[in-house]
């Protein structure tokens, strides 16, 4: 069969229907999702509406596939912002890619690889590398990358002791309200990760697309508040087909840090994934927060899988 060039632009129906079977395809093999939430929401929402202004094509990044046959052999996606300030020197975008079990050591990885590059426009390329697999590394050692930042999984038992939580003094709480509380919810997000260069630039668009999802579910979605104003929050998420609780996105308002509500926002998202009879809950936190670890580690959560990011080399 003859392998198509690396092709670059919006994904056809049949085009998405085919990357998720990728996907699938990739994390039936391989034991973990090749591609992110992140990129896998831009695949199912992103194309439907060709007309909708140069603002919405600047939030949607860049679809690149690699044909084998007629069918998607390989598939990348290019962040379509650069990580950092966008118009200084060292700005970086982030990518993700996968390549179908069967056309492997083909080449094609390497293909989506420079076609990033060249995308990228002068910009330094990461890459993410799901479950930091052996294959992944190879992929980088042969495209010159250099490994950068590690993202931990943790898990723990729900079945095993829970505390109470113990919220600070002055301090309510209450479930997320859909067509409310959006706006406040992402000005605290972002104070709360002002330094983390994926979760800290959530947009309305980002929350739009999650309260799509089947997972949704607001009673999950805990606001601690101070006076009427936002100071924390615990979103959790429901992965039903693993029975997977996720403590999905955990934030305070730098305000409140060292009270201990992070610690109770915790406690009461994993006391409420327990209720809905879930045997195990997840999180993802970088290796290099150390004190969210040191939480994380107190509250019972324990390693087991790492997920790594690779970086184009300068010049």
């Amino acid at each position: 069969m003859t392998r198509g060039p690396v092709a670059v632009g919006r994904l056809s129906t049949a085009e998405v229907g085919q990357v998720l079977a990728l996907a699938d395809a990739a994390a039936a093999a391989d034991g973990v999702p090749p591609l992110s939430e992140h990129v896998l929401l831009h695949v199912r929402y992103d194309q439907e509406s060709p007309g909708r202004g140069p603002v919405a094509a600047r939030e949607r990044g860049r679809d690149l596939v690699v044909t084998v046959g007629a069918e998607v052999a390989g598939y990348a996606y290019l962040d379509p912002e650069p990580a950092g300030t966008p118009d200084s020197a060292d700005a970086e975008l982030t990518g993700e890619l996968v390549v179908r079990p069967d056309r492997r050591g083909e080449g094609l990885g390497l293909a989506l690889v420079h076609e990033l590059i060249g995308q990228a426009a002068g910009h330094r390329v990461r890459l993410w590398a799901h479950g930091d697999l052996p294959a992944a590394a190879r992929l980088a050692e042969m495209a010159g990358f250099e490994r950068i930042r590690a993202l931990w999984q943790m898990r723990r038992s729900l079945r095993d002791r829970l505390d109470e939580p113990r919220l600070p003094a002055g301090i309510a709480l209450r479930t997320f309200a859909p067509g409310e509380d959006e706006d406040e919810w992402l000005s605290l997000n972002a104070r709360a990760f002002a330094s983390h260069p994926e979760q800290g630039a959530w947009t309305r668009r980002d929350i739009a697309v999650r309260e799509r999802e089947p997972w949704f579910d607001p009673a999950g979605f805990f606001i601690a508040e101070r006076n009427g104003t936002m100071a924390g929050f615990h979103w959790t998420k429901v992965h039903a087909r693993e029975s997977l609780g996720e403590v999905y996105v955990l934030g305070v308002d730098p305000a409140e840090q060292g009270t201990g509500l992070g610690r109770a926002l915790t406690l009461a998202g994993l006391r409420y994934l327990r209720q809905r009879g879930l045997p195990e809950a997840m999180l993802y936190v970088d290796e290099d927060n150390a004190p969210a670890i040191r939480m994380y580690t107190a509250l019972g959560f324990a390693r087991t899988r790492t997920d790594a990011m690779y970086r184009q080399p300068a010049g």
